[in-house]
């Protein structure tokens, strides 16, 4: 089995087949998803989904690009809407200086506040860092003096230091379809690289999907061609990498239960 822990099944792209992607998703061997909140003020179509789909679980957060709409939601807020069974996770949230959607002062901002989340609850964040490795580190590194917390660097496709030292720090750190692209070979490097029992896999739906998708729509079923792409970089077999990242979003994601036995997927 597989688990995309990072794709966003609210947007609207998936809005007209929304069942049709969840049994794909299943029928692929990905039996277990997390739609990501991006607006926290949006997070009742995310409970909607949630409550649907028995294997579907969520976060709750506010993208960096959505900083400076929701700026001000206070820390006490998320943990409040953490407490659905549903939500397994925190954010997304983090800096993403490449688009320059959301000014830095708010990302960083909402970030913190984030973490403080993610601390009190327990549960993962999920952060979101695009050309912005040095204040991103700077951030993690003094949060963490605070206090530890769990977190993954979601769709990662910075540099190494940050992903090594992220580790260092206890997180995690997630690959997507972008490690399936030609000419990535410093982040393939990346991958091979971070400790087996630090690594996630996601699509980041419908974002960035993999070869052989690339330049089509993502969905969660196609998480199988980076899982397949991480094992031929790292020189390992497709079931050996299903067995250590699903063992390791369990690891970290503690609220979150496996399928159940009649509606397990078989790897």
């Amino acid at each position: 089995m597989l688990v995309d822990h990072h794709c966003h099944l609210d947007f609207p792209e998936f809005a007209s087949d929304l069942a049709g992607v969840v049994a794909r998703a299943k029928s692929a061997g990905v039996g277990t998803l997390v739609t990501i909140s991006t607006r926290i003020r949006a997070f009742d179509q995310i409970r909607a989904i949630v409550e649907r789909f028995p294997d579907v679980w969520c976060s709750v957060g506010t993208h960096p690009h959505n900083a400076d709409e929701e700026r001000g939601i206070p820390t006490s807020e998320i943990v409040a809407l953490s407490r659905h069974p549903k939500v397994v996770a925190i954010g997304e949230a983090g800096l993403d200086y490449h688009y320059k959607n959301g000014t830095p002062a708010a990302q960083a901002e909402g970030f913190r506040a984030h973490i403080a989340a993610a601390r009190e609850t327990g549960l993962p964040l999920e952060i979101h860092t695009r050309d912005a490795d040095t204040d991103t580190l700077a951030i993690l590194e003094d949060e963490h003096r605070k206090g530890a917390f769990p977190a993954v660097l979601h769709c990662y496709t910075g540099g190494r230091e940050l992903a090594l030292r992220a580790v260092d720090l206890g997180l995690y750190v997630s690959f997507s379809g972008v490690i399936s692209f030609k000419k990535t070979e410093a982040l393939q490097e990346i991958a091979r690289d971070v400790p087996l029992d630090r690594i996630l896999v996601e699509t980041d739906a419908p974002f960035l999907a993999p070869a052989p998708h690339r330049g089509k729509m993502n969905e969660p079923a196609y998480v199988v061609h980076t899982a397949a792409a991480l094992a031929r970089i790292r020189d390992l077999t497709e079931g050996e990498i299903a067995r250590a990242t699903t063992a390791n979003f369990f690891r970290l994601y503690t609220r979150a239960r496996p399928p159940a036995p009649t509606e397990a997927v078989a790897e």
